[in-house]
């Protein structure tokens, strides 16, 4: 058996729920147990003392533990997020969006985990702007935000799904920028530790096989049969808003066509963390992933 820890609940970590639901660890012959866990912090605490064998979280966790521990045995096995699933949502419309276009906008980030802004900030620099430019709402939740974009105290909100499909669906928000549209950066990975893939490999290999054919399936299957599926997992969700929602994320590519991580995900978001100062060396791609189980799969033909 596998011990696995949720990172947090949200609707763009779906293959992890979706493996569950359809019964892909099962008819891959490995028991799989689902820790819930609403704190990404405590989720990595609980894998690096051994309280659970893997989780799901981001490679930006795993470049941290190494920048603060060399030796940390860490790693990423399993590709399944590979572009950012955060969108730009402003008041009214704005064609031609640029991230360099957020100077002199009231911007409402995201204050409940790091990534989305620190690969936001990066794409600003990139496009010639500078974040500290930027008016920007930090210290409040994405509902909130989402509150204050309706009640006009801000212009623009970063949000994951739901949140930006209920916007757009009422009216409310318009699209400005699909943060995967940058392209591939590595967003969510199973995660365990060195000494856990070699005592365990066998039922790793299998977790991986699972997810791999739990991909195809989410890239071959409309929204609303995934809806159908998940819906016990996100109760709250409306159905056409869940579906149009994973609708749009596989239109972006947001899940990886295959377990294995790329390098160049890996890169653009290790440069995201150097550029927004949380990261302060270069650590090597091959100290945090191992896609040595990923590419056995994928040779197996999955």
């Amino acid at each position: 058996m596998i011990t696995l820890s949720e990172n947090f609940r949200a609707l763009f970590y779906t293959p992890f729920y979706a493996a569950h639901a359809t019964g892909a660890y099962e008819r891959e012959g490995v028991d799989v147990e689902l820790r819930l866990s609403s704190d990404p912090g405590r989720t990595a605490a609980a894998l690096r003392s051994g309280d659970v064998e893997a989780m799901w979280g981001g490679p930006l966790r795993v470049l941290l533990t190494h920048d603060a521990d060399p030796a940390s045995d860490v790693v990423c096995f399993c590709d399944v997020v590979a572009r950012d699933p955060f969108l730009v949502i402003g008041r009214a419309p704005r064609p031609g969006f640029r991230p360099a276009d957020l100077s002199g906008v009231r911007l409402a980030s995201v204050s409940e985990v790091p990534t989305p802004w620190l690969c936001l900030q990066d794409d600003i620099r990139r496009d010639g702007a500078d974040p500290a430019s930027i008016e920007r709402v930090t210290d409040r939740t994405m509902a909130q935000n989402v509150a204050a974009l309706r009640a006009g105290t801000v212009d623009a909100v970063q949000v994951f799904q739901p949140y930006a499909e209920d916007l757009l669906a009422s009216g409310d928000g318009h699209l400005w920028y699909a943060a995967a549209n940058r392209g591939l950066t590595a967003y969510t990975t199973l995660v365990t530790r060195r000494a856990m893939l070699d005592r365990k490999r066998d039922e790793l290999l299998r977790m991986v096989r699972a997810m791999a054919r739990t991909l195809r399936w989410i890239g071959a299957t409309p929204g609303a049969e995934i809806q159908h599926v998940l819906a016990s997992y996100f109760p709250d969700v409306p159905a056409g808003i869940f579906a149009a929602a994973i609708d749009r994320y596989r239109a972006l590519g947001l899940y990886g066509p295959d377990p294995v991580t790329r390098r160049e995900g890996f890169d653009r978001l290790a440069a995201a963390m150097r550029s927004g100062g949380v990261l302060h060396r270069d650590i090597p791609f091959e100290d945090c992933v191992d896609n040595s189980l990923a590419e056995q799969v994928v040779a197996e033909g999955l």
